[in-house]
């Protein structure tokens, strides 16, 4: 990922919903060398921040409705939470959940895009998102996994402007170039089952190695380690709970 820290219109934060908090606690603890800290405010529900060294990284919550499913959220950052919701339901989209305020953090929104894919918004006030980025154990890229990639296309350059870098295969989005993520088009080996979605990629110093620590703290491998074209290596895992994300090392050049 080309951004070192949260920008408008880029990635911002990246938070798990979990059925079982405490083992997603102790697994990606295990995985990724995080310090978790749980809010002990009442309403708050749970919800815990991980950390690396002084920075917060990512977060972890209890689900909060039986409809939703265990899974990671990528949410992306909003000068105007409320105006961003409208231009969602301007361009096809729906809202979930929000606009809403948390605490003094910022205002949140949960909303689908065209193709049934979910993610979130977030407006900044005292909390403006992940302090690091690209680090070991920290969030490098998303992924927007889809079957209607033209949809998708049209909807995000419309709600975010993002420039659009397209290849044969495979199209980055970025803010103002800075390519942060890319999209897959989800074809026949994908079952019908798997709805559209985001997923987050975390940054490891050895894609390998790291495959074989989630396995042994009780994880799985979705998709066995592979290298791809420019020297990135990438595996996608499942968490105790059925979580999807990906890992990956970045070439020693340069990000991707």
């Amino acid at each position: 990922m080309k951004l070192e820290r949260p920008v408008t219109g880029g990635p911002c934060w990246t938070e798990l919903g979990t059925s079982d908090l405490a083992a997603a606690e102790r697994f990606y603890t295990e995985l990724f060398g995080w310090r978790p800290e749980t809010d002990p405010r009442q309403e708050a529900g749970g919800y815990t921040v991980a950390h690396l060294g002084d920075a917060a990284v990512a977060a972890l919550a209890p689900l909060h409705q039986e409809e939703q499913p265990v899974a990671w959220n990528v949410a992306f950052s909003v000068d105007d939470a409320d105006a961003a919701a409208e231009a969602v339901r301007a361009a096809g989209g729906t809202l979930i959940l929000g606009p809403l305020d948390v605490h003094d953090a910022g205002r949140f929104t949960v909303a689908v895009d065209p193709g049934g894919a979910a993610f979130q918004m977030w407006q900044p006030r005292a909390f403006p998102g992940a302090g690091l980025f690209n680090a070991p154990g920290t969030l490098g890229w998303v992924e927007l996994l889809t079957r209607a990639p033209d949809r998708a296309t049209d909807f995000y350059t419309t709600v975010f402007g993002w420039s659009v870098n397209p290849s044969e295969h495979y199209t980055q989005w970025g803010v103002a170039g800075a390519d942060f993520g890319g999209m897959v088009t989800m074809g026949e080996r994908f079952p019908p089952e798997v709805p559209s979605h985001w997923l987050p990629y975390f940054a490891v110093e050895d894609v390998d190695a790291m495959a074989s620590v989630a396995t042994g703290a009780g994880g799985s491998i979705l998709m066995e380690p592979a290298s791809l074209p420019g020297g990135r290596r990438i595996a996608l895992l499942k968490d105790p709970e059925g979580a999807i994300f990906g890992i990956y090392t970045a070439p020693e050049e340069g990000r991707a």
